[in-house]
């Protein structure tokens, strides 16, 4: 069935020149985030093709930056891959979400594309739209951010390696200020949430030098405490989706 069958109003044109639209704000704020990202690259190691292409195959800054970190600890690949399958894992609920909003009739290969660019971003501006979601709005946005994604990261790594030590130190805590960024609202909303973040701080510098973990190397010590202390949480502040979903 094709997809001007698919009740969507939009024509393919359409739809993907809004992406596209809609797409330009989304890169210019990967520019600049993947240009940290290409410095974190460049610390583990990496060459500036490398961090193109890890760019252009993985949309998430999060898992990205978790990779990266384990690559630089020589970390196995078995460890890059739980990390990475954790750091991207509200990529699935953020799935099932889109799921309710494709049409009955898409087509498998549309589908496996716009779930290759599900992120935050992508998300955000998709589930925003009305109706079953024409494919093409994703594509015209994914060919606007994208390639801003995978070249920033490159010219953050070549960039990395031409600058001096401490200019590329100093550049490299805005990747840090991009993820405090992401937990400070939150926190700042929630106790619970700020506390878990305190213990998770606390909780990674101890095991640093406890006898049980201090032997286990960096990439399996953070898979595990991500492991132990979200489902620690999880426990012990269920959250309730009654009164959430009334909020």
């Amino acid at each position: 069935m094709e997809i001007t069958e698919l009740n969507i109003n939009e024509s393919k044109t359409t739809a993907f020149r809004k992406g596209m639209r809609d797409g330009v704000p989304i890169a210019l704020g990967y520019s600049a985030v993947s240009f940290s990202l290409g410095i974190a690259a460049k610390n583990a190691g990496l060459t500036p093709f490398q961090s193109f292409l890890a760019s252009l195959l993985c949309n998430a800054s999060a898992g990205e930056y978790a990779g990266f970190t384990l690559i630089a600890a020589s970390a196995t690949y078995i460890e890059v891959a739980i990390m990475t399958f954790i750091a991207n894992a509200r990529y699935l609920l953020m799935s099932c979400a889109m799921s309710q909003r494709t049409a009955p009739g898409l087509k498998l290969r549309h589908r496996m594309l716009m779930g290759f660019y599900i992120t935050d971003e992508y998300f955000g501006i998709a589930i925003a739209r009305p109706g079953y979601l024409n494919p093409y709005y994703t594509y015209g946005a994914a060919v606007v951010a994208s390639p801003c994604w995978a070249v920033g990261t490159a010219l953050g790594t070549i960039m990395g390696n031409l600058l001096p030590l401490h200019i590329v130190s100093a550049l490299s805590v805005a990747l840090y200020g991009m993820f405090l960024a992401v937990i400070i609202p939150p926190a700042k909303k929630s106790r619970i949430i700020a506390l878990v973040i305190a213990f998770c701080f606390a909780a990674s510098y101890i095991s640093a030098y406890l006898p049980a973990l201090s032997g286990i190397s960096d990439g399996t010590r953070t898979i595990i405490l991500t492991i132990a202390i979200s489902s620690l949480a999880a426990v012990i502040f269920p959250k309730d989706v009654a009164t959430e979903g009334k909020q």
